[in-house]
């Protein structure tokens, strides 16, 4: 299998109500969701590929990765639309509510399927490892569906919370759509148990468009550092500690190199998603979203512009000023991805989802928050700092120096997390709320309530499945 999402033949495709028409194209005619469409180790990579097609969001003629970089970081006050302003800008959540869902239980429901396949097979119908490997692969998408909607639809902040995910471990059909949602902490426990085993089994190494046990390892480092309970920090750190040995990752020497010029050749690449073939010729690619623009541009907000002063980043990820000043006063251009007048290519329409970047910071976070040393934290954010281009003369570098307590240094952890992850997959967002409700308010004085963390689940769940439950709180269920 050369790529990730060209075959979607026998692909394991979600065709229920979750679904939206308008957001995946149709399957072809002999797709089917049965999982005795897996009858050998050939037919358990096409389904896995499958549920990789739909972990990217894919089509035929894209993935559709973007709102994994734009809703995170308009809801952080960093990207707006450059025609106006939606109200996820200003914290208003309810219109976002389609946004992850419909996309995440497609791919978790693939990587069911592959589940309840590949387990059905008997063990000498694989090569090696393959088996557990596949599983593994499975688990890993079921893991961060899982996840990004417990981040997204749930009070993952309130650990004793009756409001957590809807969690779906096998293949979805007429007889078992109807479920209730699970409690906070009974889906941290099955997010957790789905990335140990991933961990255990996955491969050790796989081209990075694809997950392999360290790409668990730094989805792990994410859950845990969520949930923040006793001993979840420890575990943070050597997460990452086994992720910085291995030699198989370092950091780029300059992150405007990683964007520009390497993509997913870089070794700091844990996770990526491989665009379409025929992408960057899509006229609404995501390229073109940001620069020179199409129907929906996204912008860099005053925000962003000014979070990176007296930063030598913001030479190459804030353009110029747009050409709509009187719809969206103060933005410019967003060309973190792109260069201000250049074309779209395989390599600006490529999204990253796990970086050793993340890694470095969550270490710091967990360090600090577990009452280590500051200066060991201090030192993790200066490394990624020192690769953006930044000296110990710079503002942003001295903040860090100079930040003498633990709830400074976590907020310094917060900038340089937004600094150096802004829309790639929510860090910058989830970043901030792990600060406290005060500091939030703050620095996003929109956000006035903990209920504007998450979005509503979509009414459509309350139709096709009654059985669900509550409605998150501050959201009507009618």
């Amino acid at each position: 299998m050369k790529t990730l999402y060209k075959i979607l033949a026998v692909a394991i495709i979600i065709t229920t109500g979750y679904g939206c028409e308008k957001e995946l194209s149709a399957p072809p005619k002999n797709a089917k969701v049965e999982g005795n469409t897996i009858i050998d180790q050939a037919t358990s990579q096409i389904a896995l590929n499958g549920a990789y097609y739909n972990f990217a969001n894919a089509t035929n003629i894209k993935t559709g990765w973007q709102m994994h970089q734009i809703l995170p970081a308009e809801f952080a006050g960093y990207i707006g639309y450059g025609f106006g302003s939606f109200g996820e800008e200003l914290n208003i959540t309810k219109g976002a509510s389609g946004t992850f869902w419909n996309e995440s239980y497609r791919a978790l429901n693939a990587a069911n399927g592959v589940i309840a396949g590949v387990n059905a097979l008997s063990d000498n119908a694989f090569s090696g490892n393959r088996k557990k490997e596949i599983l593994a692969e499975a688990k890993f998408i079921r893991a961060y569906a899982h996840f990004k909607i417990l981040s997204y639809y749930a009070e993952w902040y309130k650990i004793n919370s009756t409001q957590g995910v809807l969690l779906r471990d096998e293949l979805s059909t007429l007889t078992n759509i109807l479920k209730k949602r699970s409690t906070v902490k009974e889906s941290y426990d099955f997010i957790l148990a789905d990335l140990d085993e991933a961990i255990a089994n996955g491969p050790a190494s796989n081209p990075n468009h694809y997950a392999t046990k360290w790409a668990a390892m730094a989805l792990k480092m994410r859950v845990l550092i969520n949930r923040g309970q006793s001993g979840d920090y420890a575990s943070v750190i050597q997460l990452a500690d086994q992720i910085m040995q291995n030699p198989a990752y370092e950091l780029e020497a300059s992150q405007q190199n990683l964007f520009r010029v390497a993509g997913l050749a870089s070794k700091e690449v844990i996770l990526g998603i491989k665009p379409q073939a025929l992408q960057a010729s899509d006229p609404y690619s995501k390229t073109r979203q940001y620069w020179p623009s199409a129907s929906s541009l996204y912008v860099a907000t005053l925000a962003l512009k000014n979070l990176y002063t007296d930063d030598p980043r913001q030479g190459w990820i804030i353009g110029p000023a747009t050409p709509y000043q009187q719809y969206s006063p103060n933005t410019t251009f967003f060309t973190k991805y792109v260069a201000v007048g250049s074309s779209p290519t395989a390599l600006t329409e490529t999204d990253y989802v796990l970086r050793l970047t993340e890694v470095y910071l969550l270490k710091a976070e967990a360090i600090v928050r577990s009452g280590g040393n500051l200066t060991d934290a201090r030192t993790l954010v200066h490394t990624i700092q020192q690769k953006g281009g930044l000296t110990a003369t710079n503002a942003p570098y001295i903040a860090v120096t100079t930040a003498g307590t633990p709830a400074a240094l976590l907020v310094e952890i917060y900038k340089e997390t937004s600094r150096s992850m802004v829309a790639e997959d929510g860090s910058e967002w989830m970043a901030l709320l792990r600060l406290p409700f005060d500091t939030v308010k703050a620095l996003k004085p929109t956000i006035t309530s903990q209920i504007q963390y998450i979005i509503p689940v979509p009414q459509t769940e309350f139709v096709y499945n009654p059985q669900f439950g509550e409605q998150n709180t501050g959201y009507n269920a009618n």
